[in-house]
């Protein structure tokens, strides 16, 4: 009996230190998907930086609280999988609602970013936004736009005092 109990507890420990390694935990509940579908959906989430478990979802409530996350309870019912994510939240989170979009049984029940719990709204509203990468093409855009744009504006108001 004891075994058994050291094993789950092994088991616990490793999901809290998963939990509290993690940027952010997005669950998921993959009823009726195969075993291909969890495979493919396990290769596209590791090219984002990202590992997909599935644990005893009893198991999984223990180690939530053992890392000082509340709230996790109800996401952690049926069959549930884990995406702990390693860097950028909303890449994850687009690649599981993409997959979604072709394999409805995949769904988005929500997750836990720096250790505060978030429904699924919120991890809908992660996807939405642009990946890490583009946002910093955005900013460096922006940055190059500045200098440019005012030394448009310079020219402009020199050629205008000239034409007075």
């Amino acid at each position: 009996m004891s075994t058994v109990r050291s094993e789950k507890e092994a088991v616990v420990a490793e999901i809290r230190e998963k939990f509290n390694g993690a940027s952010a935990v997005i669950i998921t509940e993959y009823r009726g998907l195969t075993v291909g579908d969890l495979a493919a959906l396990r290769n596209q989430l590791r090219a984002v930086g990202c590992e997909y478990r599935v644990y005893k979802n009893t198991l999984a409530r223990f180690a939530a609280r053992a890392a000082g996350i509340e709230g996790l309870d109800a996401q952690l019912l049926g069959p549930t999988a884990i995406a702990f994510v390693d860097g950028d939240v909303a890449g994850v989170a687009k690649v599981l609602k993409d997959f979604a979009k072709t394999n409805p049984k995949l769904v988005l029940q929500g997750g836990a970013i720096d250790g505060k719990a978030v429904n699924a709204s919120y991890i809908d509203v992660l996807a939405s936004l642009p990946s890490h990468e583009a946002m910093l093409g955005q900013f460096a855009g922006l940055l190059l736009a500045l200098p440019r744009n005012m030394a448009y504006g310079f020219k402009a108001l020199i050629d205008q005092k000239e034409a007075a």
